[in-house]
């Protein structure tokens, strides 16, 4: 088989076992179960928990004890036993450490899938720069794949995801084992600290006051994005609700409006070398800045009906709200540190983005919207709930301009080329 194409089918059932569930749990949380908005911020923070330590420790297991395509697949197995039981779960403290768990499988997955693509690539002779990409879109195409599933067989509000992601985490993880070998690179007797291991030699760029200033915002940034894949599906399932909007196709298929964002995500990625080159970091996150802005904001005046305009425009706003943040600020990394610490320097981003922001944003989100934004019969003023998230976006907006100070020197070079913070 082609390994460009044996690569593509990993990174599609990757991220098709994220698809499959991430954005509609809400929906089975609230419309189904009818738990809390604190509990499920509960269930969102899991995912910035694993990330604290499991992909670093898993790294360390694959770079001196096992080849890192089997850890994947034993990872995957252990990912679809037990998103096999939740279905099974029936409270929600449960529900938070079987997720918790289930987590704790999946989180590692994502940089290992990297690990095993890039060694299989440079084994075959390949150029990663050039041939990674096209494969990696793939994952996106997986995600958006799954949420039509999902929302085509009506289980958006049912247990049927998790037997979904189940399925598809078992497949990949028996095919894991048939993928190019990626053993390991450091010998068992061969030492390495546990703070290189944990990537905390990269939190010297803290000392520089435009760093500590950028990785702040960029955990912020990073509650965001855990505001939108929470609750964006569950918003849309509550106007069914409304005799008005109950059998429009929004109301009925909402995972697949939704997927609209990921779309936007795939093309927006493409734009970024011409934003960072000609505009500069600071400006490409505040793009981003505002465009979480926008998409809130649009989120809070629109609807499945004559509003569904602004449903859709938010969708693809999205698209730059996570790119130009999420891409863009890895790739300002990688320019900005001491090529020593380069990837730890990358971790420290993940962490704060994908951990800590993540955790902040979960939990934060789940009591306000509990105490401040939760009716006496359990309904939502969603309203209320996308404004305040749009105001939040334009406070870190204009705190972001006002305080980061770096300076875009676009005639030299671009900023994702340039060592030295």
């Amino acid at each position: 088989m082609n390994l460009k194409f044996r690569l593509i089918v990993l990174n599609f059932l990757q991220f098709f076992i994220w698809g499959a569930w991430l954005l509609t749990i809400g929906a089975y949380w609230f419309q189904n179960k009818q738990w809390s908005g604190t509990g499920f911020g509960a269930i969102f923070s899991t995912m910035g928990i694993a990330s604290l330590f499991m992909p670093s420790l898993m790294g360390i297991v694959a770079d001196k004890w096992i080849n890192a395509e089997r850890l994947y697949g034993l990872l995957h197995i252990g990912g679809a036993v037990v998103l096999f039981m939740l279905p099974q779960v029936d409270d929600p403290t449960t529900m938070f450490w079987v997720m918790l768990l289930n987590m704790v499988f999946y989180m590692p997955t994502i940089a290992l899938a990297i690990a095993v693509a890039y060694n299989a690539l440079k084994e075959d002779g390949r150029d990663v720069v050039r041939d990674y990409p096209p494969i990696r879109v793939w994952g996106t195409i997986g995600f958006i794949a799954a949420l039509w599933t999902v929302s085509l067989l009506g289980l958006e509000t049912s247990a049927g995801q998790f037997h979904v992601a189940a399925g598809a985490s078992l497949l990949l993880g028996l095919y894991a084992f048939t993928l190019p070998p990626c053993p390991p690179k450091l010998g068992r007797s061969e030492k390495r600290s546990l703070v290189d291991a944990l990537g905390l030699t990269s939190f010297r760029l803290f000392r520089d006051r435009n760093m500590a200033i950028f990785f702040i915002f960029a955990m912020l940034l990073g509650a965001a994005l855990q505001l939108t894949n929470a609750y964006g599906d569950t918003f849309l399932h509550d106007f069914a609700g409304d005799p008005r909007y109950a059998d429009l196709l929004a109301v009925r298929y909402p995972a697949i409006i939704m997927s609209i964002s990921q779309i936007s995500e795939a093309l927006f990625i493409l734009t970024i070398p011409f934003f960072l080159k000609r505009f500069g970091i600071k400006a490409v996150m505040t793009m981003s800045m505002l465009a979480w802005f926008l998409r809130f904001g649009l989120f809070a005046y629109g609807d499945p009906g004559p509003g569904l305009w602004m449903i859709v425009l938010s969708c693809i706003v999205y698209g730059m709200a996570f790119d130009f943040f999420n891409i863009s600020g890895s790739l300002f990394v990688e320019g900005q540190s001491d090529p020593k610490i380069r990837a730890s320097a990358q971790g420290l981003f993940m962490m704060m983005t994908n951990g800590v922001g993540a955790v902040f944003g979960s939990i934060a989100s789940g009591f306000i919207i509990e105490h401040w934004f939760t009716y006496a019969d359990n309904s939502k003023n969603w309203h209320g709930i996308w404004v305040t998230f749009a105001l939040y976006s334009l406070v870190v907006a204009v705190l972001f301009v006002l305080l980061f100070k770096h300076k875009h020197a676009p005639a030299t070079a671009s900023d994702t080329h340039r060592v030295g913070a």
